[in-house]
């Protein structure tokens, strides 16, 4: 079964653009990513738009289709009503380069900012040991394809562009979440994640979990729990008093 869409997509660049109307055949099964591949084929080959495997594995079709961000090849068409005009632009939290293509480096520049994987110093390469509940603790959190749809949906960013330089984000604080969970990492990031990548801005609406293709439970799994391990290393009574005193006797051993 074939019928005719009304498509609206957002054309233009970093110095603006608007929307246009086309009317694309759509035929039984396919997603939106067809039809904006059809819209390339037929009536707008010059149209700009990131993909590559089509199997929501890559993350690379992000874009937001009546207002939510979605991957392109994850929305069938079935979803929408025939005669339902169907809108794709491109994500708002990120730069455009050109119609629905964005500029996305300001995760790539989040992710370098992390500190990596630290195992014990006294460990080899092949002497890693775990056990099997550690390791499916976080493992959850490796689905993350890094779309950056829980990204753009935040509106920490999304609403506050000046956040972006303090903020990484649910994508990297999830990041953050799994190396502390990881029974062989040693550092703390704890401190970091507040005064660094800004944790104490997520007020966990849950947006980002909403919008995740893989489901991953970001806010309950990830940043919840990362609040309340920092809230337990900066606020925590006893905590407090137990790195007082170390600081005390490391002063009176320094004299």
């Amino acid at each position: 079964m074939s019928y005719q869409a009304a498509f609206r997509v957002w054309r233009g660049d970093a110095d603006g653009g608007d929307l246009r109307d086309y009317s694309v055949e759509v035929n039984e099964g396919e997603v939106v990513l067809d039809i904006v591949h059809r819209l390339q084929a037929t009536q707008a080959p010059d149209l700009a738009v990131r993909w590559n495997c089509k199997a929501g594995k890559c993350g690379s079709c992000s874009a937001e289709v009546n207002g939510r961000p979605r991957l392109m090849c994850m929305t069938r068409m079935s979803t929408f009503a025939h005669d339902e005009v169907v809108t794709v632009t491109p994500m708002r939290t990120f730069p455009v380069i050109r119609d629905l293509v964005t500029d996305v480096s300001y995760n790539y520049v989040k992710a370098r900012e992390i500190q990596s994987f630290t195992p014990p110093p006294d460990l080899a390469p092949g002497e890693y040991r775990m056990a099997q509940v550690d390791v499916e603790r976080s493992q959850e959190f490796r689905k993350c394809i890094e779309c950056f749809l829980c990204q753009d949906t935040c509106h920490v960013v999304r609403d506050h562009d000046e956040n972006k330089a303090a903020f990484a984000g649910p994508r990297f604080l999830m990041r953050i979440a799994e190396l502390e969970m990881h029974p062989l990492d040693v550092a703390d990031r704890r401190d970091a994640a507040q005064t660094e990548h800004g944790l104490g801005l997520c007020n966990i609406t849950k947006c980002c979990t909403e919008v995740c293709p893989e489901h991953i439970r970001i806010t309950d799994n990830a940043l919840i729990p990362m609040k309340e391990h920092v809230v337990d290393r900066r606020y925590d009574p006893v905590v407090w008093l137990g790195n007082a005193l170390f600081r005390r006797g490391r002063g009176r051993s320094g004299g």
